[in-house]
């Protein structure tokens, strides 16, 4: 008998587990931006289902008191994302009061986040700090030595020069490459980001006397001066691709250290970004800190490549298939724009001018999509150009509707990048009107990038509570994955991934996936999982201007 009652009660308990299993049903998903949400933000999370939700009320909880501080109805579904068959939107953005939060939908619990105008104020600073560890040469780089101290042996192409001096720079990427093309826009967002905020980026935490994003820019000043190597000549790229086939080391043992090729080029594409970066650094460098010697350096380069714009190529095709751009009108207005702000030369800014409604709206953004930087700036002397940076972002705008996530163009290969452009464009646009029509378009860029996302991720390490753990970097292979601030560059189409071969082993997101658009948070995954110093650069002005001052 008591055999009989004790598999009765065994059988009661395997039936009831089973039946609290099947009335769970499947796990829901709450995607929300981790940091959090300036008081009057737009305010929105994703949730994602396989099966409809029966309990449609949301609550958001303060995460000390755990009690219910606002509360309201899910959307009905009207998306889908993957497998994922029924995805809802929750808006809680009525809630405005500070403090720290946590979403419940059905029993299930987001991630927390703040609700707060301080919200952002740290991370400029982690951004900025990845740059210490992307230096080379003698710079005082973080996490690793000294390095590439002899940079280059040789200039391909000058079999009688011997070696040339373009020690210092940032490496580009997880790699140890070297580009003009990069290092001058980083360099440049570093400077225009000081110029266009003073306040916000005028921080100086290592109390020298001198802005940290300034003292960070100097690293690139002096790299690109040492670029122009011979009199109209210049290095556009250090090292080759052996780079990538010699296995994963830190790069003061970099076995190829004394044997890094520079290549030469130029185009009209080279030039303007060249120039921007120069000619801003010249002014920024004689008004803050009256180095007229250094300003004039710049100035000098910047006026000397300028002026041979029309004699050389209109696209740069020297580099090893890397960086390789298809229009160059936009960086030459960029060019010359800054050269019309540091020298007052009118005709500069006729340049700028023509140049400017040659290149017209790319409704894009990316490494070498970069026009609205150049309309702004002629903006603020010519105001219709303006237009052009409105019609990116009505695009942009018109885009976001396709998608639960409301991503506002197209995925690519850099993908957080070019969503951050999309704010970096608003920001602009802002500023030279004053209008908010694209604060929500902004919002749900930012947001996405910082874990309202399929895969509920932050793509910035060590911003969040879930970020890359296996980034595409050496220098963070050989500190157990440690980068600060740096960004992932995110999830890619499978239209681009299924041209390269590459052996992954972390598959932890791939439920996440869709047929279409791809993540893995991979060490070997350069594509979707690797950090670059463009990407940090436009997330650097970005996120830098919701600090609260």
């Amino acid at each position: 008998m008591k055999f009989h009652s004790r598999f009765f009660l065994a059988l009661l308990f395997t039936f009831l587990l089973h039946y609290a299993a099947a009335s769970k049903g499947k796990p829901i998903y709450i995607r929300v931006n981790q940091v959090g949400f300036l008081i009057k933000d737009i305010k929105t999370a994703v949730v994602m289902s396989e099966a409809p939700i029966k309990n449609k009320e949301f609550a958001v909880r303060d995460v000390t008191s755990h009690k219910n501080i606002y509360k309201n109805k899910l959307n009905d579904p009207v998306y889908e994302y993957g497998r994922f068959r029924y995805c809802y939107i929750l808006d809680f953005s009525g809630l405005k009061k500070t403090g720290k939060y946590e979403i419940i939908v059905d029993g299930n619990i987001s991630y927390p986040f703040r609700i707060d105008n301080d919200a952002y104020s740290a991370i400029a600073d982690s951004l900025l700090l990845f740059y210490k560890v992307q230096r080379c040469g003698p710079t005082n780089p973080y996490l690793h030595g000294p390095c590439h101290l002899s940079d280059v042996a040789r200039v391909i192409g000058e079999p009688n020069l011997g070696m040339v001096d373009v020690t210092g720079g940032w490496h580009d990427a997880g790699d140890y490459i070297k580009f003009l093309s990069t290092i001058a826009y980083t360099t440049y967002m570093m400077i225009f980001s000081y110029e266009f905020n003073k306040d916000k980026f005028g921080f100086d935490d290592d109390h020298n006397g001198v802005p940290d994003i300034l003292e960070e820019a100097k690293i690139g000043l002096d790299w690109l001066l040492r670029a122009n190597f011979s009199k109209d000549k210049l290095i556009t790229q250090v090292q080759d691709i052996r780079d990538h086939d010699v296995g994963w080391r830190l790069p003061e043992y970099d076995t190829l250290r004394y044997d890094r090729a520079g290549i030469e080029g130029i185009g009209k594409d080279q030039i303007g970004i060249y120039s921007a970066a120069l000619a801003i650094g010249a002014k920024v460098w004689k008004e803050k800190f009256h180095y007229d010697e250094f300003a004039n350096r710049c100035l000098a380069a910047a006026e000397k490549f300028y002026a041979i714009r029309n004699k050389v190529a209109d696209i740069d095709t020297s580099t090893s298939g890397f960086y390789r751009d298809t229009k160059f009108w936009g960086k030459l207005a960029l060019g010359a724009v800054e050269l019309y702000n540091a020298t007052k030369n009118s005709k500069y800014l006729t340049d700028a001018s023509v140049y400017g409604d040659s290149a017209k709206s790319d409704y894009w953004w990316s490494w070498g999509d970069i026009n609205s930087l150049a309309d702004y700036r002629i903006a603020q002397h010519i105001p219709r150009f303006s237009e052009y940076i409105v019609n990116n972002l009505k695009a942009f705008n018109a885009n976001k509707n396709k998608s639960i996530f409301k991503e506002g163009m197209a995925y690519t290969w850099g993908t957080t990048n070019s969503f951050l452009g999309i704010d970096l464009q608003n920001i602009l646009y802002k500023s030279l009107t004053g209008k908010t029509d694209f604060d929500s378009l902004a919002a749900y860029q930012r947001d996405y990038v910082l874990g309202r996302n399929p895969w509920g991720i932050s793509f910035i390490y060590n911003i969040g509570k879930v970020f890359p753990q296996h980034l595409h970097s050496q220098v963070a292979y050989f500190h157990n994955g440690y980068l600060p601030g740096a960004l992932s560059a995110g999830p890619a189409p499978e239209s681009i991934l299924k041209h390269y071969d590459i052996k992954r082993t972390n598959f932890k997101y791939d439920l996440f996936n869709s047929d279409d658009i791809k993540y893995y948070d991979d060490r070997m995954d350069y594509i979707t999982n690797e950090p670059t110093i463009v990407g940090n650069a436009t997330a650097l002005f970005v996120l830098g201007n919701l600090k609260n001052k």
